[in-house]
């Protein structure tokens, strides 16, 4: 019984280090034919390049890089939104292109500052951004992070928040004041884009009536349903 379990355990440990010296032997030689020579960063203004490079393991290969692994490693950054990791199998060289958030809410908050993305992500700075500070409660950031959210989905794009009252939030959205409150639906989102689109003139789209984008220039000219076909005027 004894000779037995030895003979078994003296297979496992040379399977073991058959397997082990296997490993090694295709990692040299992957290393010796696809090596990665040089990482390039493209797209990153305030994500480091550095960082980029010392997520890639000395002597990797292309064949052994594990492109979603640094992927993730890379978008562990605040910074970063997403990445794409690109192999150039003749050069060697990596290419990372990286598409980084921006600040669009300096918030003050009892007394504390907090700046965020339009995703809701919380940033450690501005990062460049010439953005006002604006002094509201958690409700009312909790609104705006919920209406941002509604907007990224829809594919409109929450370019600044420059200021929250009582009569609503107001940012800007395609270089023009959108006025909003929390609740801001899907439809009514969709509709914007096209009433934008409709009135390249107007300054100002306000979202604060249910169901309804309000047209306005310097006062409030017409008003559109999600689904109706034009933009009445007044």
């Amino acid at each position: 019984m004894r000779a037995s379990t030895r003979q078994v355990l003296q297979s496992l440990c040379i399977a073991t280090a058959v397997a082990a010296l296997t490993a090694a032997v295709i990692y040299m030689v992957s290393y010796l034919i696809y090596p990665v020579t040089g990482i390039e960063v493209k797209g990153a203004h305030m994500f480091p390049e550095s960082q980029a490079q010392t997520a890639v393991p000395d002597h990797a290969s292309l064949i052994t890089l594990n492109s979603a692994m640094l992927s993730r490693k890379i978008e562990s950054n605040l910074w970063v939104k997403s990445v794409k990791v690109r192999k150039d199998w003749d050069s060697g060289i990596v290419a990372v292109e990286v598409k980084e958030r921006r600040a669009v809410l300096d918030a003050e908050i009892e007394g504390h500052r907090e700046v965020f993305a339009a995703d809701g992500t919380e940033l450690p700075g501005l990062g460049g951004a010439n953005l006002e500070r604006v002094e509201m409660g958690e409700d009312q950031l909790e609104g705006i992070l919920r209406a941002g959210r509604v907007l990224a989905s829809n594919g409109v794009a929450l370019e600044s928040v420059d200021g929250v009252g009582a009569g609503g939030i107001r940012a800007k959205v395609g270089g023009r004041t959108v006025i909003f409150t929390g609740g801001v639906g899907d439809a009514q989102v969709k509709a914007l884009s096209e009433v934008m689109s409709e009135n390249p003139k107007a300054r100002r789209f306000d979202l604060r009536s249910e169901g309804r984008v309000v047209v306005g220039t310097g006062r409030l000219e017409g008003s559109r349903k999600p689904g109706s076909k034009a933009a009445g005027t007044g």
